[in-house]
């Protein structure tokens, strides 16, 4: 049976692992909680939640200002975090490693940054399969500066058309944005392709790490990428916070995205000058709990490891794969052979928002709609899909459960 094949080649404690998160353990509407929306937010272990009541509790004071010893302790714990940031995503240095309000904020700050520097003519690329966040401020930014939206167009198996990619390649293009996972169908762009035959044009590439974050631990040096932007909230840390890195030459050359404190080196009244990397991209009293349980997020998770993380959640994702694929009238969307564990389906005749919701009240929390994503929607000429995303801490017990639910559902809706 697949079940036992795969749980007999899980490599870490399952049940250990479901220890750490306390919200496993609750019922909604009294069934045991199913969670499938991991690729809208993961849940949070107690190892991140008691850091952020040890720093409210113990040390909670202003960072990088303050003399006092509570200010001191803040301080050094939030640079460890980042520290600890640099250090997983392989940054060359923590100054690089800028702290935002998640990706969507890290997005916007380098779209604000190639307002001053795009011209009219100038082409911007970005693909079909990109979440919203990395498709409206290209699109602000090309009314801003006259420059040229293009889109690497999608194949029906949820992957990208790099012959269209090729053709779409110009001297006249400046940058590339493309995500390394699609949220809506979890296939996994082959983003080192893209980068190596974007910088051989000259232009520059953002890549939309969020989905992939939970799932791959990228290398941004291996990948020569010149951004790479995630969300805390997506790999067992809060929400609110997130990470930008770039290329030490694209920071200095971007302006700062706002003005404030801390990321000032002299005011006056005539004229102002702006601090080094990081600060001169952190105005303002940062989300400093935040940056620090993202720190223990990953120290989390990188103890269970990633190469096991990955190994485990595929296992998932074959297994609620065969499963669904048995049901009469199912189709998932998202073919790719390379991908995360995401299922994204719809069932004929019914729509997927009843589905959710006939789901819900079994305790299965599923995502329905077009999970920001509308083109992708529009291309295979649907309103959405349901979408079941799983994390290292699910089971195949769940995977059963949420299986005999879908049946049931549509059982009751046809």
């Amino acid at each position: 049976m697949l079940m036992a094949s795969a749980t007999a080649k899980t490599t870490f404690n399952i049940e250990k692992i479901r220890k750490d998160f306390p919200i496993l353990d609750r019922k909604v509407n009294g069934y045991p909680l199913v969670y499938f929306d991991n690729a809208a937010t993961s849940q949070t272990p107690k190892q991140v939640i008691d850091a952020i009541v040890d720093y409210y509790s113990n040390y909670n004071a202003n960072i990088h200002r303050g003399v006092h010893a509570l200010s001191q302790e803040a301080t050094d714990a939030y640079e460890q975090a980042r520290i600890k940031i640099q250090r997983h995503f392989n940054i060359p240095n923590a100054y690089q490693t800028l702290f935002t309000a998640g990706t969507t904020h890290g997005i916007n700050m380098v779209a604000s940054g190639y307002a001053s520097i795009l011209k009219e003519g100038d082409e911007v690329l970005v693909s079909a399969l990109e979440h919203h966040s990395n498709i409206v401020p290209w699109q602000m930014l090309c009314e801003k500066t006259g420059a040229k939206l293009k889109v690497i167009p999608m194949l029906e198996t949820g992957t990208l058309d790099m012959e269209a990619f090729d053709a779409l390649l110009s001297d006249r293009l400046k940058v590339v944005f493309v995500n390394h996972v699609s949220n809506a169908l979890g296939t996994i762009n082959p983003i080192a392709e893209i980068i190596t035959k974007a910088h051989q044009k000259g232009a520059v590439v953002l890549v939309d790490g969020a989905q992939a974050a939970p799932h791959i631990k990228a290398d941004v040096q291996e990948l020569d990428v010149d951004f790479y932007v995630v969300s805390a909230h997506k790999i067992c840390g809060p929400t609110g916070v997130g990470m930008l890195y770039g290329k030490e030459d694209l920071l200095k050359l971007l302006p700062p995205y706002q003005g404030g404190g801390e990321m000032i080196d002299q005011v006056t009244f005539e004229k102002t000058t702006y601090a080094g990397l990081p600060h001169k991209f952190e105005a303002g009293t940062p989300n400093i709990c935040g940056g620090i349980a993202f720190g223990v997020a990953l120290d989390y998770m990188n103890e269970i490891g990633f190469d096991a993380i990955a190994k485990y959640e595929h296992q998932l994702l074959e297994y609620a794969t065969s499963k669904l694929q048995e049901i009469e009238g199912l189709r998932i969307y998202g073919e790719s052979k390379d991908k995360t564990a995401v299922v994204s389906f719809n069932i004929n005749g019914i729509h997927p928002y009843d589905m959710g919701t006939i789901l819900d009240k079994l305790g299965i929390a599923v995502r329905t709609g077009h999970h920001c994503a509308q083109p992708i929607m529009d291309f295979y000429k649907i309103s959405g899909t349901v979408r079941a995303s799983f994390s290292f801490y699910n089971t195949f017990e769940e995977i059963d459960t949420f299986v005999a639910a879908v049946i049931r559902a549509k059982e009751m809706l046809s």
